[in-house]
C-alpha cells in the first residue's frame, strides 16, 4: 500500500486539488473539508452520480444522485428506521387533547402518542430533532400556552410557558435551536412574530413583525431561514410570502408571492424547498405550491393534493412532506387522510394512511424537518 503524508494537496495553480484514482484511504484524526457553495452555485456540468459538496445556504452535505442535488439524509433509526411526524390538537368535533405519530419514510395509520395538556384547535407547532412544540390555540377561549414533548418517547406533553401574546390560526417553524410563531388572531389579526429556544423551557419573546397583519398563515424553514406564507386579511385572503432570518431578530422583508391567495393551508420543508398546499382560496384548494427558500421570488406549482383540504397539519423529513386531517368544503366535513409528496420532485401527493379519527384544525411537526 503507497501512503502519503501530506497537509494540504492543491494543483500547480493553487485552485483545486489533483485528481486522485483508485482506493484512497485517509486516516488523518483531523478532517476533510469537501467543495462548498451556495445553491446558485451548484455544478451544472459534467455530473456524474455520487459527487458531493458542502451547501453554504442549507448548512448541509448534499449529493447528486445522478439526476438531482439532493441532502445526504441522516435518520433517527431508533425510530423504526426513519424520522417522526407528530399531530396533536383540533377540532374531532370537540376540540381534542390527542397527539399522534407517524414514521415518515413508512406508510401506515398514525398511533396514539399522548396527549397535550389542554385540548385545543388552531395551535401551531414547531420542533427540534428532540422536543416537538405546540403554542396556542382555542380552548375555546384563546390561550398563549406553550406545550411540549420528546418526540422519540411516547407519552403526555409538558407545559413549557407561554406565548408573548395568546393566539390561534398563526405560523410555526424552527430551526434546530429556536422556534418561531407569527401573525394569529389574539382577537384581532396580528402581525407579531415571537420565539423560544426550544431547548429549555420559558415565556416566548418578542421577534419583530410580519409586512403585514393577518392569520391563518403558514410556515417553514431552513436552517437559516423562516418563511411565512399566505394568510387571511380584512377583505380576503393573501398571497405574501415573509421571510426572516431565524438567527437574528427583527421585522420580515418580502420574498415573493403564492400562485394564487390561500389561507389556512398545510406548509413543510426540507432544507432547500418550500412547499404551500391546499387551504383556502376562498374555495377549498387541492393545488401545491413550491419555493427555493435560499432565492426570493414566487412561488411556482408542483402538483395537487389527492383531494381539497384547508385547516390540516403538515411536517415533513427531508425527503417527504406528509399532510393529516383537514377540512373539505362545502359538506363541512372532517377528514382523517394522510398524503405525502417527495419534497424534490414534483407531482401530485399519494395516500399514505389515516389519523386515529377525522379531525380538522390539528398540527404537526417532526424531527425531520428543513430547518435541522
Amino acid at each position: 500500500m503507497t501512503r502519503l503524508n501530506i497537509r494540504r494537496l492543491t494543483n500547480e495553480n493553487e485552485d483545486g486539488a489533483p485528481r486522485v484514482s483508485g482506493i484512497s484511504t485517509f486516516s488523518s484524526t483531523a478532517f476533510l473539508v469537501p467543495p462548498r457553495g451556495s445553491t446558485a452555485q451548484r455544478p451544472s456540468d459534467n455530473l456524474r452520480g455520487g459527487m458531493m459538496r458542502f451547501n453554504t445556504d442549507s448548512g448541509h452535505l448534499e449529493y447528486y444522485d445522478g439526476s438531482q442535488w439532493t441532502d445526504v439524509v441522516v435518520a433517527n433509526n431508533s425510530l423504526d428506521g426513519g424520522n417522526r411526524g407528530v399531530f396533536g390538537g383540533g377540532s374531532a368535533p370537540g376540540i381534542t387533547n390527542t397527539i399522534e405519530f407517524v414514521t415518515i419514510s413508512t406508510l401506515g395509520n398514525s398511533t396514539d402518542f399522548g396527549d397535550l395538556t389542554v385540548a385545543r384547535n388552531h395551535p401551531t407547532s414547531c420542533a427540534s430533532n428532540t422536543r416537538g412544540i405546540w403554542g396556542g390555540g382555542e380552548t375555546p377561549t384563546i390561550s398563549n400556552v406553550i406545550d411540549y414533548v420528546t418526540i422519540s418517547s411516547t407519552g403526555n406533553a409538558t407545559d413549557f410557558g407561554d406565548l408573548f401574546t395568546g393566539r390561534y390560526g398563526f405560523a410555526g417553524c424552527s430551526s434546530n435551536t429556536r422556534g418561531l410563531f407569527a401573525s394569529g388572531y389574539t382577537p384581532s389579526y396580528s402581525s407579531l412574530i415571537d420565539y423560544i429556544t426550544i431547548a429549555s423551557t420559558g415565556n416566548a419573546v418578542s421577534f419583530g413583525n410580519l409586512t403585514s397583519t393577518r392569520g391563518y398563515t403558514r410556515g417553514c424553514s431552513s436552517s437559516t431561514r423562516s418563511l411565512f406564507g399566505g394568510g387571511f386579511v380584512p377583505g380576503g385572503n393573501s398571497n405574501i410570502i415573509d421571510y426572516i432570518t431565524i438567527s437574528t431578530t427583527g421585522n420580515a422583508t418580502d420574498f415573493g408571492d403564492l400562485t394564487t391567495n390561500r389561507s389556512a393551508s398545510g406548509a413543510c420543508s426540507n432544507s432547500t424547498r418550500g412547499i404551500f398546499a391546499g387551504g383556502s382560496s376562498p374555495a377549498t384548494e387541492s393545488s401545491i405550491d413550491f419555493i427555493t427558500i435560499a432565492t426570493l421570488g414566487n412561488a411556482s406549482n408542483f402538483g395537487n393534493l389527492t383531494a381539497t383540504r384547508e385547516s390540516f397539519a403538515a411536517c415533513s423529513s427531508s425527503i417527504r412532506g406528509i399532510f393529516g386531517g383537514g377540512y373539505q368544503s362545502p359538506a363541512a366535513l372532517r377528514i382523517n387522510t394522510i398524503e405525502y409528496i417527495t419534497i424534490l420532485s414534483a407531482g401530485n401527493s399519494v395516500d399514505f394512511g389515516d389519523l386515529i379519527a377525522p379531525v380538522r384544525a390539528n398540527s404537526a411537526c417532526s424531527n425531520g424537518h428543513g430547518g435541522l
